[in-house]
């Protein structure tokens, strides 16, 4: 065959080709779909798997199911730190992780944790909202393997007693089931409780038998277990509250292009923006079905912080200096 035949061979096959089966094959970037494995310890009706699960759902109609998230919930995965170790080996996608996890792993960001921040679940909702709550996100990568994409909240959390109390004051003495992150233990050590490790699913029957004499907990968590069943009293304790951080594994975010990481970013924050109203608006009304249960639901009024701040300060800040920059930031927030 000529030089000149051969290329008009050549041009055949190639027109053939663009006419052909390949000339509608995709570009190789649409064709891959990535499906997100999501952790959280939340159960099925909490508001952060109701975010979860509003978060797939977006990721899969904005990506036209290119991309999507199953999420498991209520520690299908394991418990926080389990989840935590899976996503920086890479064999977990994403996990909904609280900051006391996080602030066990990584001193600064316990600084989120600390008591007396704002005194108020809507001043919860603008203080992880602000750059130096999310700052505290920026050392995940380096720590942990991790990246953070902003703030989930819980409202302020209030203790349920089995006696009556009045001011935190009242705690000294009593057993009390406290979320184990340091900082809470710190916390309710300074009020003289003595913070007793209990199981989660374990808490009701430990007030009932008498193996601890109260908890802290938040509010929606406490009306989906119905503690006012076994407790007495209800003091809100208007310093405390626990944020969750929605992680990226580190070794998944970097297979992915930048295009794919806005959207994710994107959806996060619109999915975290709807829990965090959600909180503020649907808190208002559990307390009122607290109050109408019968509980003794009290005020802490005349209760002065000041000195338990002071000491709770001089242990935490040589390791968290960010939590002056928030507490200032804090007393701005109504």
């Amino acid at each position: 065959m000529s030089a000149p035949n051969r290329r008009r061979f050549v041009q055949t096959l190639a027109c053939a080709a663009a006419t052909g089966p390949l000339a509608v094959a995709l570009p190789a970037r649409a064709q891959a779909t990535r499906e997100f494995r999501l952790g959280l310890i939340a159960p099925a009706g909490h508001s952060w798997n109701r975010a979860a699960l509003a978060f797939a759902e977006a990721l899969k109609k904005e990506t036209d199911g290119r991309l999507s998230a199953t999420v498991f919930h209520s520690g299908q995965l394991g418990n926080e730190s389990a989840m935590m170790q899976q996503l920086q080996s890479g064999a977990l996608d994403m996990g909904w992780i609280q900051a006391a996890e996080l602030g066990s792993r990584v001193a600064s960001v316990a600084a989120i944790n600390a008591p007396y921040l704002v005194r108020s679940t809507p001043a919860v909702a603008k203080l992880v909202r602000t750059p130096a709550a999310l700052k505290l996100l920026e050392a995940l990568p380096r720590e942990t393997g991790t990246v953070g994409l902003g703030w989930g909240i819980t409202g302020m959390r209030v203790v349920f007693a089995t006696r009556d109390i009045n001011t935190p004051t009242d705690l000294k003495g009593l057993k009390l089931r406290i979320n184990p992150t340091p900082v809470y233990r710190d916390f309710y050590q300074l009020l003289g409780a003595a913070p007793t490790p209990i199981p989660t699913p374990a808490v009701f029957d430990a007030m009932t038998n008498g193996q601890v004499d109260g908890l802290e907990a938040d509010i929606e968590f406490s009306w989906n277990q119905r503690f006012d069943k076994v407790a007495k009293s209800l003091l809100p304790m208007n310093a405390l509250f626990m944020p969750f951080a929605p992680l990226v594994s580190g070794r998944v975010w970097q297979g992915l292009d930048a295009k794919d990481k806005d959207i994710i970013r994107g959806l996060v924050a619109q999915s975290l923006a709807a829990q965090i109203d959600d909180i503020v608006t649907t808190e208002a009304g559990l307390i009122d079905k607290f109050k109408q249960s019968g509980i003794a639901f009290k005020s802490g009024e005349g209760y002065d912080p000041r000195p338990v701040i002071e000491a709770f300060d001089q242990i935490w800040l040589p390791k968290a200096p960010q939590i002056a920059e928030l507490r200032k930031l804090g007393a701005t927030l109504a």
